[in-house]
């Protein structure tokens, strides 16, 4: 049993792979320090921070002690897993090394792990590192090259503390009586995604009594403050690359002003801070059905919301894909056929 480890990786996306390897070090050593860096070849399509790396790693060894995360901006220090594509320079990881075994004050006899198919660990180096190595065993149903190329398609493989990073959300939006609901389940269901549910309904049924005819302008806040946490929520406890939002800020909005009369400034920051990734947008051409809480079924009134929406969408710089099919199968065939293609990248 060693007294103290370092083990140093990009960790870009943390996987289960991973997970098992700090696990097996932790195992050989005290005390275990897992420095954090920024991966040489990013994915474009993630903006993955060293503080979100940061987070799965705290958030995933939070109840062992004995792990401690850093991170550092640092590039070339020597990697847990050698990266395909990186040169392997002995001498500049060494000085590296040294900088950051100062910075950090860790003790002589701190011991390097690193992977098994690691070229220093198999002897493929002309140069060893300054510090004692010691192995983790070989993983080989964990790519870490082929995770970090494709998260999507190896989904399974991401640590659960990381997905809610490397799943995209859209959002169904649309007039009253357009059938978002019924499709936010139907593509929740296809996908076995998570999902965050309209909160005007349901602040309307827990705050207002089920009615509308109490909601005024002060409403809008909490009702978007409850819709961010709703989708914080369905995204961290992401299941599928994919998560599902039941109507948006923009709808919220858009009812503030065709009942208020006024644009609410903290919905419209909302809208700005609060990004979705996808908008799918639902022509009002599907019969409208009161259900004792819709209010806007005559064609004028219809037609005056979604141009109010798509007004909306303009001002903050949203382009939604839009579904103008009126029968319900065919809007949820098209909006599969949006999500397979513009989120697991299928070639249809």
């Amino acid at each position: 049993m060693y007294d103290t480890g370092l083990m140093i990786g990009h960790f870009e996306p943390l996987h289960l792979g991973h997970m098992r390897s700090i696990l097996e070090a932790a195992g050989q050593a005290k005390t275990l320090h897992i420095v954090i860096t920024t991966h040489p070849f990013p994915h474009p399509d993630f903006a993955i921070t060293l503080q979100d790396k940061a987070r799965w790693l705290q958030m995933a060894c939070a109840d062992l002690p004995f792990i401690h995360i850093h991170t550092t901006d640092e590039t070339g220090l020597p990697l847990h897993e050698h990266v395909m594509g990186s040169q392997l320079d002995t001498a500049t990881s060494d000085a590296q090394l040294q900088r950051l075994m100062e910075t950090m004050a860790l003790p002589k006899g701190t011991v390097l792990f690193v992977a098994a198919d690691h070229p220093w660990a198999q002897g493929q180096a002309q140069e060893l590192p300054l510090l004692q190595m010691a192995k983790t065993p070989f993983q080989p149903e964990f790519d870490s090259h082929a995770i970090a190329q494709n998260p999507i398609a190896h989904w399974s493989a991401i640590h659960p503390q990381a997905r809610g990073s490397y799943t995209k959300t859209v959002a169904i939006v649309g007039g009253e009586s357009s059938g978002k609901t019924t499709l936010v389940h139907k593509l929740a269901n296809y996908y076995g995604a998570s999902f965050a549910l309209e909160m005007g309904r349901l602040y309307v049924g827990t705050d207002l009594g089920g009615s509308e005819v109490g909601l005024q302008y002060s409403d809008y806040g909490p009702i978007v403050l409850n819709h961010a946490q709703a989708i914080r929520e369905a995204v961290a406890r992401a299941t599928a690359p994919v998560t599902i939002i039941d109507t948006d800020f923009v709808t919220t909005q858009a009812f503030c002003e065709e009942y208020e009369g006024r644009t609410h400034p903290f919905v419209a920051a909302c809208i700005d801070e609060f990004r979705l990734d996808h908008t799918i947008m639902l022509d009002n051409n599907t019969p409208w059905i009161d259900d004792g809480m819709r209010s806007l079924g005559t064609p004028e009134a219809r037609g005056r919301f979604e141009q109010r929406l798509l007004d909306i969408f303009a001002r903050h710089q949203i382009e939604p894909y839009m579904i103008d099919k009126p029968d319900y199968d065919a809007r949820y065939q098209q909006a599969v056929l949006f999500i397979d293609q513009y989120i697991y990248g299928k070639n249809l």
